[in-house]
């Protein structure tokens, strides 16, 4: 028996996976994306004390792009090849499916078609929508959802529904950042970059931030 080869060691034992984590929590924080210890409307009826800033990833391309990177990266090989459009809310996640979609191509064989981009709009009366010219192009398609943070899930689930109603199937979806309190399971591969552990959030008529009159956070 050959004893002559080292034991692995627990940096050996490290998943890529947690090396592009830690490095992207790393670089959420130091870009202040990750903005914790506020007083946040997540504009879905919560409030919570943790917000991933997405004007400050509109501002940082390569910060985005180099996100975008690493979440195909982690993404299942199948999906990669799978995927025909990307998707997301205009609310935070539509530049990083717009990104990703390019992204998308450079990976994949030339004779396969390029991946195209639908993103989901706000309407005031009835919140996310997908405009017909959208609902057209993932009609049949396989559809990746991408978004840059996942709360509660119910905008990745609204978004699926979404797909569904106008003839697509979601394949998966991917977020940068996820606060681990999902309540909404889509039932497909969820591809997370960065987890961080939040104060658990609050319906917004029972935040207790606003009970004792702290104001929202802006910026």
């Amino acid at each position: 028996m050959d004893t002559s080869r080292p034991k692995s060691s627990s940096r050996t034992r490290t998943t890529r996976k947690d090396d592009v984590s830690a490095r992207a929590l790393l670089d959420l924080q130091r870009y202040n994306v990750l903005m914790v210890d506020g007083h946040f409307d997540y504009g879905n009826g919560y409030h919570g004390r943790v917000y991933v800033n997405p004007h400050k990833l509109f501002q940082e391309p390569s910060l985005i792009w180099r996100l975008a990177q690493d979440l195909i990266d982690l993404l299942p090989g199948v999906l990669v090849d799978q995927a025909e459009v990307v998707a997301g809310p205009v609310t935070g996640g539509a530049l990083l499916a717009h990104t990703i979609a390019g992204l998308l191509d450079g990976r994949r064989n030339l004779s396969h078609a390029p991946a195209r981009f639908a993103p989901f709009t706000v309407e005031e009366s009835t919140g996310l929508v997908l405009r017909q010219t959208y609902a057209r192009t993932v009609l049949g398609k396989r559809v990746l959802l991408a978004d840059d943070v996942r709360n509660t899930g119910k905008t990745l689930g609204r978004c699926a529904q979404l797909i569904v109603d106008a003839g697509g199937d979601v394949i998966g979806s991917m977020v940068i950042h996820d606060r681990l309190e999902s309540v909404v399971d889509l039932g497909v591969s969820h591809v997370t970059l960065a987890e961080y552990k939040a104060p658990t959030s609050s319906l917004a008529d029972e935040c207790p931030m606003c009970a004792t009159g702290m104001p929202i956070t802006t910026f």
